[in-house]
């Protein structure tokens, strides 16, 4: 029996370390794909993108890694099938259950590994990825300039070039329009050839065979100016590229959001979102019982407010003239208490309202928390429910390729994720609770690896459909 555990500990670590691998690399390049653009052409250093790239490695591992057991399971009780070592192993009276724990023991190792993953690195991975693309997409693109197309990347200059050779990375016909002296006329500058040269944070546009035209003020007029026109064989000029460079925001700071927040904060946030929704009803229930004296003591702590009159309804109230509170008083000073009182209510009004809307939104952020914590945990127990329909749904195929073991994980796996997004879309419209939405797919994967172990463990494979002993009990009954 100790032969046959460890021949499985044995196994399983090689399919899941190569499943992992294999879905990671396709996770890495779909993200590439998707995002090259977004960091190519800007001139960004290598070890940066690298960065990037580990930052958002950490989403693909809570995919890759509950994928990879379930795979992993699959092939190694599939090879005990085919091999016919499950069968030897069944007929010296080994149970299912004592062949199936060595799998379990594993799968609640990386469940706890991915308790930890998920709750702590994960929120920090995404925090700092997040912040590191806002980084990216603020930066602006490097100084380039292109043949036929006016480069207005630089302040106070725009540069238009006819072509650039690629051996000698010349320039050819080079008119630049500079703004730099003078915002309003500025100067005209056309040569025949030039190149770049790399000065430190700046860059040296040299040009050759040239002239530069401009306006230029008469000396002792300020309305006249006197039109100059230069030659020059050689002029060098100066392009500052500081603004260029990227900036790189300090990466501990900035919002949080529910994805990137550790478990232990979104805890101890719900528990003040509670505390202040709690705090604020109470004060919505003494509002209430202000303006409904009639319905004193008839309030419990979870009844909720009455409704106010809306402002339609308070202008359509009876005069003043009719109300016993305003007996004794005549007509102007009636009313002018019933103004007051109506400006009062509305006011009130105004106050239950707002507290209406402030803890309305408190509920659905609080809920939006609780979906995220509870989806960590379910994602994280994924692992080991997958060990458990990996391993006799294996036993059960018995004759089965890479294919076949492929397409039952993905149909598996796509069935859980499905699941558990559309919960996680009810659980975050308030349609269900937030431990139902994010729980349902662990439940029903649950069942139906339960089911399958009764399935190989009773070997109803070898016994009758259910439809044909129901009918032959009725042909015997006739």
């Amino acid at each position: 029996m100790k032969l046959f555990h460890r021949m499985i500990l044995r196994a399983l670590p090689g399919p899941f370390l190569g499943w992992l691998g294999t879905l990671m690399f396709l996770l890495l390049m779909q993200f590439l794909i998707k995002y090259l653009p977004d960091i190519a052409g800007r001139g960004l250093p290598v070890l940066l993108i690298v960065e990037l790239v580990a930052y958002n490695l950490a989403y693909m591992v809570v995919l890759a890694v509950p994928m990879s057991a379930l795979l992993a399971a699959l092939m190694t009780f599939g090879r005990l099938a085919e091999s016919r070592a499950y069968l030897v192993i069944k007929n010296s009276g080994v149970s299912l259950g004592q062949l199936l724990w060595p799998a379990l023991i594993a799968g609640g190792v990386l469940t706890m590994g991915m308790t930890y993953f998920n709750n702590i690195i994960l929120p920090e991975s995404n925090f700092r990825a997040r912040n590191l693309w806002q980084d990216i997409r603020s930066k602006r693109p490097d100084f380039e300039l292109q043949p036929g197309i006016f480069y207005d990347g630089l302040s106070n200059y725009s540069i238009l070039i006819k072509d650039r050779l690629p051996e000698s990375n010349e320039l050819v016909d080079i008119f630049i329009r500079d703004y730099s002296r003078d915002s309003r006329n500025g100067a005209t500058i056309k040569a025949r050839r030039g190149w770049l040269e790399p000065v430190g944070p700046y860059i040296d546009l040299v040009l050759e065979n040239g002239e530069m035209h401009r306006l230029v003020q008469s000396a002792g007029s300020r309305t006249k100016e006197r039109y100059e026109r230069l030659g020059f064989y050689r002029h060098r000029l100066r392009l500052d590229l500081s603004e260029f460079a990227f900036e790189r925001s300090d990466p501990k700071e900035g919002y949080r959001s529910d994805r990137t927040t550790p478990t232990a904060d979104m805890i101890k946030f719900v528990d003040s979102l509670e505390t202040s929704i709690t705090r604020q009803k109470d004060q919505l229930r003494r509002l209430a019982l202000d303006l409904s004296p009639d319905s004193a003591g008839r309030f419990t702590p979870t009844d909720q407010p009455p409704l106010l009159a809306q402002p339609a309804e308070l202008d359509t109230l009876p005069p003043p003239i009719q109300r016993v509170a305003l007996a004794g008083l005549n007509r102007r000073q009636g009313r002018q208490v019933y103004d007051y009182a109506l400006e009062g209510a509305r006011k009130a009004r105004t106050q239950v309202e707002e507290l209406r809307r402030t803890i309305g939104w408190e509920a659905e952020r609080a809920n939006r928390y609780r979906v995220e914590i509870h989806k960590k945990y379910s994602i994280a127990l994924a692992c080991l429910i997958f060990m458990l329909i990996g391993a006799p749904l294996g036993l059960s195929i018995r004759r089965g390729g890479l294919g076949t073991v492929g397409a039952l994980a993905l149909g598996i796996f796509l069935f859980y994720w499905i699941t558990l997004v559309q919960g996680e879309k009810l659980a975050d419209r308030n349609l269900l609770e937030p431990w139902i939405g994010m729980w349902i797919a662990n439940i029903l994967m649950t069942g139906i690896g339960l089911w399958l172990v009764l399935y190989v463990a009773l070997d109803l494979r070898a016994t009758p459909p259910l439809r044909r002993r129901l009918m032959a009990r009725l042909r015997r009954k006739k």
